[in-house]
């Protein structure tokens, strides 16, 4: 039930109805929205209809206002209709109304908010996707949070969701890895291999890789040349890696259901060709690769430059800044090559949507990755890329020294292990994705107000502790949802019992809208205000013991409570387990 939607049509249908002498579509309706006035105290709704339709329809928006609000007033549902301002329109809806959302919410428990807006459109979410040369770090945090949170969100709202990470197991620090891996199994076989040197990686998670190498090959490894021990090296390495990586992303309950390897793009099959060769040959026959020379940049020429004839992308067809090359002066490919094969890929599983979730300093892949989308799927698919900002981590407001363990980061791990998965998944979604995001260690394991996890989870933990109140208190009472759902509820007449309904009413339409706009932190956002709600009408029981939730005198009303306190840990856990957080019974 989502209560906008009824009443954006029942608006649409009074103004339909009006004699308004239009032009042929002039009036039109998919404009007009009904949302929550700003200020409680305006009405329950509010409309735009009169300011959106009175320029169309050549009329002044207080006039055609008053028009409106009249045939509004003749919906026994609206108690009241008032025309503020230069024409806004506030409604009071009928105690009626809140009793019938309650209702709903309990009897459809945790599909209260689906809906299938997604149509089961197939949405590919690729994130993480970390360079497999150690274990994840903080970095990836949250673009793993970001990234899970919101594939469980399209999925909640009807799409056909795919979780998948690319193994960038191709190029340059591939090597430079094996090399780092082959200094630890020369170590594990007791050399003293002496400092790490400058531009392999120093961690010491590569210390059991080189382990595994001893016991696996012995010293069979040394006799070799490098061009032989490479790829045994390389592939013992990176399947080492992703296992690390497997584990830290376990740590935040993050899975995915693909890891697509970068390599296999590069291999070359029996015939000697590969999949970024076959994407070649089917972006030239549509005239989407070209033979060229590209314009110097602007600017000091950087000491690379070749002013040489390329093959190239069009990427300026389809919005990018340049044309991007798809092949180095090598022969080899580019990047940018495999990202379009990588697409490809992507369009011919069939996915109609794909996310890719990248850190902020992958800004400049934006234009070059929607114009890929653009040319190669001919339009039918659609790339939206999210860019997750960076973190920073405190500790009581000082900044957190770097892992030894990792060599020169904090690792993932560290900071799961410290505080906790559900204070790191609620506060890396508790800020929108493109802000930066200052993350304290003290201040998300504090139990109180100030800790938005805490208050969250502590909200959905206090109506439970209610109904196992309840459940001692009114010996032998049916309390299940079945007879909640059923209860009276027209006792329910108090501004703060409503305030709560009207808050939970608003729960389909902020998962619609936060889906739309691939924003999860909108839910995080939400379940905070209504947890806030909560505790407000909790502390006036204190004062008000006529508010309390229980009382064994008055059966009926109790019920009807009852049903409010298990709509509220019903939409505290549905949103709770969006973001990926556990709802606990209980907190001590």
């Amino acid at each position: 039930m989502n209560i906008f939607t009824e009443y954006t049509a029942r608006v649409q249908a009074a103004v339909a109805g009006l004699a308004l002498a239009t032009a042929p579509g002039a009036a039109d309706l998919a404009r007009i929205m009904v949302e929550s006035p700003r200020d409680p105290a305006h009405g329950d709704l509010a409309t735009n209809a009169a300011m959106v339709l009175a320029k169309p329809l050549g009329m002044k928006p207080r006039d055609l206002a008053e028009q409106i609000a009249a045939a509004l007033r003749l919906d026994a549902e609206f108690t009241e209709v008032t025309v503020a301002g230069p024409g806004f329109i506030n409604i009071r809806l009928d105690k009626a109304v809140w009793h019938r959302v309650l209702a709903n919410v309990v009897a459809r428990g945790d599909g209260f908010g689906r809906s299938t807006q997604g149509s089961g459109v197939k949405v590919n979410v690729e994130y993480v996707s970390a360079n497999p040369t150690g274990p994840m770090h903080v970095g990836h945090t949250r673009g793993a949070v970001f990234g899970d949170a919101l594939a469980n969100l399209l999925a909640y709202v009807g799409h056909e969701v795919t979780r998948e990470y690319y193994i960038n197991d191709a190029g340059s620090q591939i090597d430079t890895l094996a090399r780092s891996a082959f200094l630890r199994y020369r170590e594990a076989l007791g050399e003293d291999i002496g400092e790490i040197p400058s531009g392999l990686y120093p961690g010491d998670y590569l210390k059991p890789v080189g382990a595994a190498l001893g016991a696996a090959h012995g010293n069979a490894l040394l006799a070799m040349d490098e061009a032989d021990w490479m790829a045994i090296v390389k592939a013992a390495t990176i399947d080492a890696m992703m296992a690390l990586i497997r584990e830290d992303l376990a740590q935040l309950n993050v899975r995915h259901e693909v890891f697509f390897s970068e390599r296999t793009l590069h291999d070359r099959s029996a015939d000697g060709v590969s999949e970024i060769d076959r994407m070649l040959d089917k972006l030239r026959a549509r005239g989407l690769v070209y033979e060229g020379k590209l314009p110097p940049p602007k600017g000091e020429l950087p000491d690379d430059w070749e002013d040489r004839e390329q093959t190239l992308f069009r990427a300026t067809d389809y919005g990018d800044d340049i044309d991007r090359p798809l092949k180095k002066s090598d022969g080899s490919y580019t990047y940018f090559a495999a990202d379009v094969a990588y697409f490809l890929s992507k369009y011919e599983r069939g996915f109609k949507e794909m996310v890719y979730v990248l850190g902020a300093d992958h800004g400049g892949y934006v234009k070059r990755l929607e114009a890929v989308g653009k040319a190669v799927s001919g339009g039918e698919s659609r790339v939206i890329v999210r860019l997750c900002q960076l973190v920073k981590l405190y500790r009581a407001g000082e900044p957190v020294r770097m892992s030894k363990r990792s060599g020169d980061f904090v690792t993932l791990r560290d900071v799961v292990e410290e505080v906790g998965r559900d204070p790191v998944r609620f506060m890396m979604l508790f800020r929108k994705n493109e802000a930066a995001l200052d993350f304290d260690f003290q201040k998300v394991t504090e139990q109180s107000k100030d800790n938005p996890v805490f208050y969250v989870q502590y909200g959905h933990a206090r109506c439970c502790s209610v109904l196992r109140q309840a459940g001692e208190e009114l010996k032998g009472a049916d309390l299940s949802d079945a007879v909640l759902s059923t209860a009276d509820l027209s006792g329910l007449t108090d501004s703060g019992e409503l305030e709560l309904i009207a808050k939970m009413a608003e729960w389909p339409k902020v998962v619609a809208a936060a889906a739309e706009a691939h924003e999860p932190h909108r839910v995080a956002f939400f379940l905070h205000e209504l947890a806030s709600s909560l505790h407000a009408h909790w502390n006036r029981g204190k004062e008000m013991p006529q508010l309390r939730f229980i009382n064994p005198e008055n059966t009926q009303l109790t019920l009807a409570r009852l049903a409010l306190v298990r709509a509220v840990s019903l939409v505290l856990a549905s949103g709770l387990t969006l973001l990926g957080v556990d709802a606990p019974r209980e907190m001590r």
